[in-house]
């Protein structure tokens, strides 16, 4: 019988990999690991950042916790990264794929063609390399990792990946037409692969935030010198039922719920984290 005053309490001492671990969410969801007990893997490019916001969570947590330099399109620095993970904290539990973002050349300036049919600006601008780069670092970059450290989780028989998606997954966002079919494409593989691992003991779930303030969007939702919204921002908010931006503090509490046995018939399932945007009709 679950234990629902401690519901967390088992997650304590098991290591999580946290690719994209430096970011202001991978952070954000360190710091939820971190506070009931787990041992934290952080992977990302930058990896003195990694070992720095590492060394910071031990003294702040007394946690185990090492930052790792590696890049999750690249499987030889995964397995590079496999091996350190197994030699300082041992073998992983979960895993979660926080890495991601966009790209300038899959992204369209103007959110949608007018009737003059001007072209510039335009999705026919978009470039191949950049489509190929936004793919590759989130959809691609969910694959290998979890083809790395998933080997653990199904040798124990037990373990839980969590993906992180967006709610242009399920709303298209103007503009970002590779980032929202990188998404897309992330939602799919996520029920793909919850049904595979389902008999296992390793489930697969999906974390969907709508619009909180990351360093890659704050200044095209934001005024950097005023810190008021663009008009891009104030149509989100406009649209959003709770009327503000999401803090990233407000997606550990979700990801602990998915990690933990409280949700342990739960697998294939994107949660959306978006402060009511997908369930709002627009009128």
């Amino acid at each position: 019988m679950l234990n629902y005053q401690q519901p967390f309490e088992s997650l304590a001492g098991k290591v999580c990999v946290i690719t994209g671990g430096a970011g202001l969410i991978g952070e954000a969801l360190a710091r939820g690991v971190a506070s009931v007990g787990g041992k934290l893997a952080l992977l990302g490019r930058n990896g003195a950042k990694a070992e720095q916001l590492a060394r910071q969570l031990q003294q702040e947590f007394g946690i185990e916790a090492i930052g790792i330099g590696a890049d999750v399109t690249d499987r030889d620095s995964l397995e590079l990264a496999r091996e350190m993970i197994h030699t300082r904290l041992g073998k992983i539990s979960f895993l979660v794929n926080c890495a991601g973002g966009n790209h300038p050349d899959a992204t369209a300036s103007r959110g949608r063609m007018t009737a003059d049919k001007d072209m510039t600006n335009s999705f026919f601008e978009l470039t191949e390399s950049g489509f190929k780069h936004v793919m590759d670092l989130n959809y691609l970059g969910t694959i290998l990792p979890t083809q790395t450290f998933a080997q653990d989780m199904v040798e124990n028989g037990e373990g839980v990946v969590v993906n992180l998606s967006s709610v242009s997954a399920f709303l298209p966002v103007t503009k970002v037409a590779g980032y929202s079919a990188a998404k897309a494409a992330i939602n799919n593989f996520t029920k793909w692969l919850a049904v595979h691992f389902a008999e296992t003991g390793v489930r697969v779930n999906a974390i969907s935030p709508g619009f909180f303030l990351t360093e890659q969007n704050r200044f095209l939702l934001t005024e950097k010198e005023t810190g008021e919204l663009t008009d891009r921002g104030r149509t989100i908010i406009s649209q959003t039922p709770m009327k503000r931006f999401g803090e990233v503090e407000e997606l550990a509490g979700t990801l602990l719920y998915l990690l933990s046995p409280m949700a342990k018939f739960v697998t294939g399932e994107v949660v959306l984290v978006d402060g009511g945007f997908t369930a709002f009709g627009r009128v």
